[in-house]
């Protein structure tokens, strides 16, 4: 049984940049609702060779949670130029998520992370000490053409279902991602459904949706008929009961990469 923590996390500051259609006006949820969520840890504590730039395990993934609610992020190892990422700032419940990333690469007491800012696909070098480190074979594959998501632990798939997508206007960007938050809307039958993943990445047309940056999400939904379409803003709407198995079944933790094929 997968170990889970539970996490209080608020909908309120949520902006997800395609919870309503493309044509119509673009709402806030309510500020003013929270709840639990559960989300499930990565199912293996990671302890790579510190030599190591890849598994060899390709359904492998490592994940870095910093210790923090900040973190230092160098352009190149030991480099003296250098940003800070804080939980503030690409989180919806700073306070509540782990400020988390995926692991492109390990070279000695350095990773390379995947970054949850503009531009898309960014990366950056994170201390070894400054993260917590852990492995998943939990992955989310995107297939664009044909409207299609899977759940894969390892080499199984153990979800597969019929999604709606951006728009060709504000379309879903291609790339690897990860999941960054989970949060859960007051509504369950509402624009957002049950279960809402925010990713690592953004709307590459839109600079600001419902009053935040425009974060694309992965998320159940009130609009049955999207599925097989192109109608959102750029977010990934998924069967209300398919992301309630994602969640509640799978446990798909903070930090499974998304890879989203290109149409």
């Amino acid at each position: 049984m997968r170990r889970i923590v539970a996490l209080l996390t608020v909908v309120g500051a949520l902006a997800l940049a395609a919870c309503t259609p493309a044509t119509e006006p673009s709402p806030s949820p309510s500020p003013s609702a929270s709840s639990a969520v559960v989300v499930a840890e990565p199912t293996e504590t990671a302890s790579p060779s510190p030599s190591a730039t890849a598994s060899e395990d390709t359904t492998l993934s490592y994940i870095a949670t910093a210790r923090g609610t900040k973190i230092t992020v160098l352009k190149k190892p030991d480099g003296a130029e250098k940003t800070v990422i804080r939980a503030s700032d690409v989180l919806t419940v700073p306070d509540a998520t782990p400020l988390t990333f995926l692991v492109k690469q390990i070279q000695g007491s350095w990773l390379e992370v995947y970054l949850p800012i503009r531009p898309n696909g960014s990366t950056g070098w994170v201390a070894a000490d400054d993260v917590s480190l852990a492995a998943t074979h939990m992955s989310i594959e995107i297939d664009m053409a044909a409207y299609e998501l899977t759940v894969w632990d390892g080499e199984a798939a153990v979800l597969t279902t019929e999604i709606g997508l951006g728009t060709d206007e504000l379309p879903t960007p291609g790339g690897v991602y990860y999941v960054r938050e989970l949060l859960q809307p007051p509504d369950p039958d509402g624009i957002y459904g049950p279960y809402a993943y925010g990713l690592s990445g953004y709307s590459p047309v839109l600079d600001e949706f419902a009053g935040g940056d425009a974060v694309i999400g992965l998320h159940g939904t009130n609009d049955p008929d999207s599925f097989g379409r192109s109608v959102s803003h750029g977010c990934i709407r998924v069967p209300n009961d398919m992301i309630t198995e994602m969640v509640e079944a799978i446990g798909i933790p903070l930090g499974t990469p998304v890879y989203i094929d290109e149409a």
